[in-house]
């Protein structure tokens, strides 16, 4: 792990992720365990379970979790896995469930994860059985939190509070009419990259190839009008040059936008009339899922009146997320090559990226360098 000392070096000498790091599945598995098993990172969007009753099974980097919207509208998310015989429970979301029912042996879970029915397992006809407690086998429950539309998942249980991990991105973006924001009646935007969940998230965090692979965004809100953003556990750019079409309602005239990684795996872009959040599900070391879902204010949002405003934007972002595909993909197969040496940064351009290498280095375990 020694070649990821030189990414904690001062940007003007410092190098990139080895190559390694993108292309061999043992580096995925670390990551597994050392990135997204030790905090917070976003795992599915409460919109995919709008009714009580609805089930959604997630593979969350090999963890196989299930989500459950309740009764009671809350959203609980458990280990997918029944406690008798470690079958997989839910293979495919459900509709209008009361109950999670194993297919195996048919041991039945109520849908805060409590362990209801056993059938035969004193016998036939017994249901009951000396010495086993119902109450000792209720499905495992995952420390999970929503902030908007996002449902967030912390393997280790011991990350700080959603809230209090968010609050210096919510602090920044205070100028943003983030409580005003409400899921879009559109189609998400999914998109497939044949590589590294990394390329997309520091490809993200960047504006210096607007001009090249983005001409028309870079139209309405210049290279020259960007400036870099970093946090702790967030980095990217913002604008304050954003020429808003302004066929949606805005919370102001100002014309701001931001965008930002937050790690291991959104990227966010915020806007006075609009917000977006891609989420990123790593596959394998080359193979990245990206589920995309937009945002407005509350009076367009659903409004018929504004149906044709948000196609239009959703298609905008659709035609911009996927100018970035054949980049990201041509640089997995630069990461593949010998002469790859973890590359360089801009000093002046490529902080936030830098940011985001730096982050992953450290809970990587990188030594601080000589």
């Amino acid at each position: 792990m020694n070649d990821l000392a030189s990414v904690l070096r001062p940007i003007e000498t410092a190098r990139g992720l080895p190559g390694r790091c993108y292309t061999e599945a043992s580096a995925l598995d670390e990551e597994r365990r050392r990135i997204f098993g030790r905090g917070w990172f976003c795992i599915a969007f409460a919109s995919d379970l709008a009714a009580p009753g609805d089930l959604m099974p997630v593979d969350a980097m090999g963890t196989a979790l299930l989500l459950v919207r309740t009764g009671e509208g809350d959203i609980r998310c458990f280990h997918n896995v029944c406690r008798h015989r470690g079958v997989r429970l839910v293979d495919e979301p459900q509709r209008g469930r009361t109950a999670v029912r194993c297919p195996y042996h048919s041991w039945t879970y109520d849908l805060e994860g409590r362990l209801r029915a056993t059938p035969h397992i004193g016998g036939v006809g017994r249901h009951e059985a000396p010495g086993f407690c119902k109450g000792d086998r209720g499905l495992v429950p995952v420390r999970a939190a929503m902030w908007l539309d996002m449902v967030f998942a912390d393997l280790s249980g011991a990350a700080p509070a959603l809230e209090d991990w968010l609050a210096p991105l919510l602090a920044r973006w205070r100028h943003f009419p983030l409580a005003r924001y409400r899921p879009a009646d559109t189609e998400p935007i999914r998109l497939r990259l044949e590589a590294n969940w990394k390329l997309a998230v520091e490809n993200y965090c960047e504006a210096y190839h607007l001009p090249w692979i983005h001409p028309e965004l870079n139209r309405i809100s210049p290279l020259a009008d960007h400036y870099p953003i970093v946090g702790a556990a967030f980095s990217g750019q913002g604008s304050h040059c954003y020429a808003a079409r302004g066929e949606l309602p805005a919370a102001g005239d100002r014309p701001l936008a931001e965008y930002v990684a937050l790690y291991p795996n959104l990227l966010l872009g915020a806007h006075m009339d609009h917000f977006f959040a891609m989420r990123l599900d790593p596959l394998a070391p080359d193979l990245t899922a990206e589920d995309a879902r937009l945002w407005c204010l509350e009076a367009a949002a659903g409004a018929p009146a504004y149906a044709g405003a948000r196609d239009r934007l959703r298609a905008r972002w659709q035609d911009v997320f996927g100018e970035d595909v054949g980049v990201v993909e041509r640089m997995q197969q630069g990461r593949r090559s010998p002469a790859f040496d973890g590359g360089c940064f801009s000093p002046v351009m490529d902080g936030p990226s830098h940011a985001f290498h730096r982050w992953a280095a450290d809970r990587l375990g990188a030594p601080e360098p000589a």
